[in-house]
């Protein structure tokens, strides 16, 4: 690796770490941030879904603003403007502020994701390239196990809000890096983004997610619950139309007719949608119900993360070898059982034994699934459309949560309690049965030798 590619992927890793931190960061944070501006369920979701709307829709539409204006350029606006949103968040007077500011947190995040992945690609190639990814993937994923534990520090050693001053040294770390890294390759000709197409998804995602949260206050009577539903959801179905005819859509749908990519998207909604309320109401109980600090929060959820990263490569290795169908349907059973295992986790709560087992259980169901799915995603298609693939799954992944999340007063009530953590635990590994069952019934195992898109179309058993 020559020095210049370092440089490279030291930026890109950053880059992108400070996203993946901000998701993980947050979780441990909502209890004090609702004690201080108040807004109590509804807050603590509009926190969280705040970013993940904006990150969701727009990930895809962000591709392309790399291809058009330079990889470089959009990271470096990508991070100037993810420290001044963080810097806003950290300072919000009000939890509609902090909202605001968060959905402009997300609109940087989904700058930064795909073009650090990008710079990667452009500048590594074969063995190397695999090798830079891998690195970029495992210290991404260091995140989840710095942020909700750095989060539970900062928050009991001083406030919320370093939560999210904290973004601002690695920016000006990575700031200062990207200064000696110049444009890898020209802007691509004539490349166009899809306004459009981003427009309309925001909207589509956005009235759902709207009437979903504040149907608790208002009621599903309401004009304010009932027309941004429908607005969004006539939004939504306007995009498919419109992503099917633009002549340069976000989302190619014709990915969707290769069977793997199809059948792995709609196991992703069910097991990411199951993780990420999952983890969202975990961090909620254990804190005000359970009466956990921050920082024990965010301890209980690393033992998940390094059943991860111990792992993750295994099983990867192991469907790379044997095909990804029996891991897509083994791991999101036993991430399920762990779910309903955290049924008995009520106060007071015993961390070793209603905690601990659970979260291992759940840890290890995902070690076995994530590689697998991964690579049913992308070794479905071909070669040349692995960054729109991996972009489309990412974001499917993203507004599966960003869904979840938005449903979580539907499901608990108004007020996060024993009972309403039971159901949702329950409905949390329902999401991930549903998954594993549709990977056993619809993905399809590549036979070696033959073309690997047309075994993802189901032409090999």
């Amino acid at each position: 690796m020559t020095p210049s590619q370092r440089r490279i992927l030291v930026v890109a890793i950053l880059a992108s770490f400070v996203a993946f931190l901000d998701g993980s960061i947050i979780n441990v944070a909502l209890p004090a941030i609702s004690r201080e501006l108040g807004g109590g369920l509804a807050l603590q979701q509009w926190v969280v879904d705040g970013y993940l709307l904006s990150l969701g829709a727009l990930i895809l539409v962000a591709g392309s603003l790399s291809d058009t204006f330079g990889r470089v350029r959009v990271l470096r606006v990508g991070l100037i403007w993810f420290g001044i949103t963080s810097l806003a968040c950290g300072l919000a007077p009000t939890g509609v502020v902090l909202v605001i500011a968060r959905l402009l947190q997300g609109v940087a995040a989904a700058l930064l994701v795909p073009s650090s992945l990008a710079l990667i690609t452009s500048r590594f190639s074969g063995v190397a390239q695999g090798k830079a990814i891998g690195a970029w993937t495992g210290w991404t994923g260091v995140a989840g196990i710095a942020g909700p534990l750095l989060g539970g520090i900062l928050v009991d050693a001083s406030s919320w809000r370093l939560v999210f001053f904290i973004n601002v040294i690695p920016i000006a770390l990575t700031l200062f890096l990207l200064r000696r890294v110049d444009e890898p390759t020209r802007p691509a000709a004539g490349a166009r983004v899809d306004v459009l197409g981003a427009v309309l998804a925001v909207v589509g995602l956005g009235g759902p997610v709207f009437a979903l949260i504040e149907q608790g206050r208002f009621g599903w009577a309401s004009p304010v619950v009932y027309l941004p539903m429908l607005i969004g959801l006539a939004s939504f179905a306007a995009f498919l139309w419109w992503e099917a005819r633009a002549p340069q859509p976000m989302m190619p749908l014709g990915l969707f007719r290769v069977r793997n990519f199809a059948v792995g998207n709609i196991a992703t909604v069910g097991i990411y949608a199951a993780l990420n309320l999952g983890f969202f109401l975990f961090a909620l109980y254990l804190q005000q119900v359970g009466g956990f600090s921050a920082t024990l929060a965010g301890l209980a959820g690393i033992p998940a993360t390094v059943m991860m990263i111990l792992f993750a490569t295994l099983f990867g290795t192991l469907a790379g070898r044997y095909g990804p169908r029996l891991f897509m349907t083994v791991g999101p059973i036993v991430a399920g059982g762990g779910f309903l295992l955290l049924v008995t986790a009520v106060p007071p709560i015993d961390f070793w034994w209603q905690v601990l087992p659970g979260i291992v259980l759940v840890g290890l169901g995902l070690a076995i699934t994530v590689a697998p799915l991964t690579s049913a995603v992308l070794g479905s298609i071909q070669a040349g459309q692995a960054g729109i693939g991996s972009a489309v799954n990412n974001a499917v992944a993203r507004v599966a949560g960003l869904v979840a999340i938005a449903m979580t007063g539907t499901i608990v009530g108004s007020t996060l309690d024993v009972a309403g953590f039971q159901r949702a635990m329950v409905v949390v590994a329902a999401l991930m049965f549903a998954g594993g069952i549709v990977s056993w019934l619809g993905i399809r195992t590549v036979v070696q030798g033959t073309d690997a898109p047309a075994a993802a179309r189901g032409e090999a058993a």
